[in-house]
């Protein structure tokens, strides 16, 4: 009889939930599983969400500099007072990692670590051709044969010549720049050494009065710029079908002394 009794009081206890002491313990046992199970939940949503926010960078970049090896190509604008000024005299034989071509084409071309990587830049260029000066207080476009020419050679604070499209009106230094043919409004700055070289650059060095934004490189540079990229042989690909460029109305940039025109080529 003892072990039957016995079995049934076991039997009761399981059919209970247990002991008087063990129902005493559980809800507190069972609200203290259920907080940890939502404090876990909660932050592995957290956790989830600063992931999806924050991905993590990889270590392989594009090339967005050019290299040792590569050849790009930019077109390049002169200009002062709201009129073009004559293009740089072109030096085929020159050996720096910048060659002017025809209608202010830059061939990129960088030779040493002084003007590849983040070091192609409009300062850079600047300082590698003979008699050029372009930093954030002065503009000064040499002549043909590399010597400083006073006529084209501006200061900030300068008064625009008589004669000029803004007589009279003081200036100074700024650079506009184009990264691709999509952007419209370019990028302003007064440091040329924040333009960095890229394939397809378009970039305008203006000396002009507050408020007054340098005109796009010519049409025509722009074209030749794209010729010159399609038949060249780099480490860079280029782009293999014949690249279209809108028709954009230009000033055709006049030598030194004659007066500017008006003409709309189509690329």
């Amino acid at each position: 009889m003892a072990k039957s009794a016995s079995g049934k009081w076991v039997s009761r206890v399981g059919a209970s939930g247990g002991g008087k002491s063990y129902q005493r313990r559980r809800p507190s046992n069972f609200l203290g599983a259920v907080t940890l199970i939502v404090a876990l939940g909660l932050l592995t949503t957290i956790y989830s969400r600063y992931e999806y926010q924050h991905p993590a960078t990889t270590t392989t970049a594009p090339q967005v500099a050019p290299a040792i090896g590569t050849t790009w190509y930019a077109a390049l604008s002169l200009q002062a007072c709201g009129e073009r000024l004559p293009f740089l005299n072109p030096d085929p034989n020159f050996k720096g990692g910048f060659k002017v071509q025809a209608t202010d084409v830059v061939q990129v071309s960088p030779t040493s670590a002084a003007d590849a990587g983040n070091r192609a830049t409009l300062k850079q260029f600047a300082a590698e051709f003979p008699g050029l000066v372009l930093t954030s207080s002065e503009l000064a476009v040499p002549t043909a044969t590399g010597v400083a020419n006073p006529k084209t050679t501006y200061a900030n604070g300068q008064a625009c010549p008589a004669g000029s499209k803004y007589a009279g009106k003081k200036g100074a230094v700024v650079y506009a720049y184009w990264r691709s043919f999509g952007q419209k409004t370019p990028t302003l700055t007064t440091d040329p050494a924040s333009i960095k070289f890229s394939q397809y650059l378009r970039v305008s060095v203006g000396f002009e009065p507050k408020g007054v934004t340098p005109l796009a490189p010519l049409q025509s540079t722009v074209n030749n710029m794209v010729a010159a990229a399609q038949v060249t042989t780099s480490t860079t690909t280029a782009p293999v079908a014949t690249t279209t460029v809108p028709a954009t109305t230009s000033t055709t940039a006049p030598p030194s002394g004659s007066t500017t025109t008006t003409t709309t080529t189509k690329g």
